[in-house]
């Protein structure tokens, strides 16, 4: 099994795939419309476990005019999307881990999380993994402010970390459809098709 909550997979996969885009769970069109409901076009967002994927850019290509900081536990994928998004504006990348932040209380009006819930529950002490990355999103989130988690787990499964902490937050579920995912056919394998 792979080990998507431990960093040297991660690394060692972005080490081999490059500045390769992928699209984990889901495209920015199949979350759009929640993200322009639950985020001010100014807000400060934190986007963890941000990967290779282009939804910071996708939604300031959209209109979020606010600061994107974007962290992964991969110092491999932060040094890439740094030199990809270099000319951007209002863009921060950092290598960092979810579960232990560096940033000071009350810092973001937006947490997103795209698939690192799920990775972490993957790992070695999953359920302390993620109720530590609960715990720290509370503590630098503001008042008010939203917590968007993106993920294939079933609801019953992941609504138990986000209403079983001390954090009094309201848990608002939204299904959404999967995105399908094609992969990139050879000229030999399209004739064949």
């Amino acid at each position: 099994m792979a080990m998507y909550g431990s960093a040297t997979y991660w690394d060692e996969r972005y080490t081999r795939e490059g500045q390769t885009v992928f699209a984990w769970y889901q495209r920015y069109d199949g979350v759009a419309n929640l993200s322009k409901q639950y985020v001010h076009p100014s807000a400060t967002i934190l986007m963890v476990g941000c990967g290779n994927s282009a939804l910071s850019e996708n939604m300031q290509d959209d209109g979020f005019t606010g600061t994107i900081i974007n962290i992964d536990i991969s110092p491999v994928i932060i040094e890439i999307m740094k030199a990809k998004n270099s000319s951007r504006k209002g863009f921060e990348y950092y290598a960092m881990d979810v579960t232990c932040l560096n940033f000071e209380d009350a810092r973001f009006d937006t947490v997103i999380d795209k698939g690192t819930m799920d990775a972490l529950l993957c790992g070695e002490g999953s359920t302390s993994n993620v109720e530590r990355m609960c715990s720290e999103i509370s503590r630098v989130l503001k008042p008010g402010g939203a917590f968007i988690v993106i993920s294939y787990g079933q609801p019953d499964h992941r609504l138990c970390y986000l209403e079983g902490i001390e954090v009094g937050w309201t848990v608002q579920l939204h299904t959404v459809a999967k995105t399908v995912v094609r992969a990139a056919l050879t000229d030999e394998e399209e004739d064949d098709m």
